[in-house]
């Protein structure tokens, strides 16, 4: 898979204990715009996805944390790699946190159903919208300058950023089909 672009503000101590935690994530169109879950405590839009457990590829993930945040069900077959991001910071758990996050372009099935929330996803407020691009860059940006926690802020320009990516490379109109 291509490395979209890194994010690394290199505001750790080199040489010291890393934690790495990959994760996947989608990219979904839904009647003309973007599935993302909005995050209402905190002002701004990720794509549904998240860590890759042990024993699961990236793709079992993405199926598996995309049904739990934003209840909905992939298509396997239209599931197509868009690229990465390689993320490092000053870590939480360990001295230095690694993060590489798998992006896919993927179609869902009709329907949505009800997500299964983790606590902390549940006190962020997820929830799923339907957005188109330009809106969620604006949120994004607007919530990068506001948010103090670092995770938070890296998260929302990393996300920003797959979104101008999509728009730049025209890729929101080439989303694989459903198959009927």
């Amino acid at each position: 898979m291509k490395l979209l672009f890194t994010i690394d503000k290199k505001d750790y101590a080199e040489g010291g204990n890393v934690y790495s935690r990959p994760s996947s994530r989608a990219i979904i169109k839904m009647q003309g715009k973007i599935a993302m879950c909005y995050l209402t405590e905190r002002g701004y839009y990720k794509f549904p996805g998240g860590g890759i457990e042990e024993g699961e590829t990236s793709v079992q993930a993405l199926i598996r944390e995309v049904k739990e945040e934003a209840g909905l069900a992939l298509i396997p077959s239209s599931i197509k790699e868009f690229g990465y991001v390689h993320r490092v910071q000053k870590g939480r758990i360990a001295d230095i946190f690694v993060q590489d996050s798998y992006y896919y372009l993927a179609s869902a099935e009709e329907g949505i159903s009800a997500p299964s929330l983790e606590q902390y996803e549940e006190e962020l407020g997820f929830v799923l919208e339907l957005v188109t691009p330009e809106a969620a860059i604006r949120d994004n940006l607007e919530a990068e300058a506001k948010l103090s926690d670092p995770f938070e802020k890296e998260e929302a320009e990393r996300e920003r950023r797959v979104l101008e990516l999509l728009k730049e490379e025209r890729k929101i109109n080439r989303f694989p089909r459903k198959r009927q």
